[in-house]
């Protein structure tokens, strides 16, 4: 699948973004962790999730456990006709596609996919919170955002995707694998 890694600029509203971050660490069935995120992505579309643009992965230790195998990450802005609880079934069905089990909180998982922001809402939908409560304390979060939109501004905590990736203090330790 061809994901176009830019937006040419003027083409993206990022007060209206929908945010969406993928992690694996466990990779199942598929090759590598890479192979379970792209297959992830893939699925997308036929879910009425539509890529706008990407991220390149992020490598980092685990977080809370660094025993536990290594994350790969990365973030996408996606545009869909879904409202926000919607999305997140969405990204639920697509976690249970990938072979997600919820077992220890924070255990190893085939894929992970979290809904970052819904445009400039804030607050709890019934059980759902957005912005997400941590990601602009995430370096394996921030850092793939200020990739793709450094100039997003958080909807609740003061400063844009960029100067908050230098403020990390929850995976310090992700780089990019690699530019797209």
């Amino acid at each position: 699948m061809s994901v176009p890694t830019e937006i040419p600029e003027g083409d993206l509203d990022l007060d209206g973004a929908v945010i969406v971050a993928l992690g694996c660490n466990d990779k199942g069935v598929w090759a590598s962790c890479e192979e379970s995120l792209e297959a992830a992505l893939a699925r997308f579309r036929a879910e009425g999730i539509d890529v706008l643009t990407r991220s390149s992965w992020w490598s980092s230790q685990a977080w809370p456990d660094p025993t536990d195998p290594p994350f790969l990450n990365g973030v996408v802005l996606v545009r869909t006709e879904h409202d926000p609880r919607a999305l997140m079934s969405k990204l639920a069905r697509i976690e249970d596609i990938f072979g997600r089990r919820r077992s220890v909180r924070n255990a190893p998982r085939t894929l992970d996919l979290d809904l970052i922001a819904y445009g400039r809402l804030n607050g709890d939908l019934e059980g759902l919170i957005l912005p997400h409560p941590r990601a602009a304390e995430r370096l394996f979060v921030m850092g793939p955002l200020a990739e793709i939109a450094p100039d997003w501004r958080h909807p609740t905590v003061e400063g844009v995707a960029h100067d908050l990736a230098t403020t990390c203090t929850v995976g310090v330790d992700a780089r990019p694998q690699r530019r797209l």
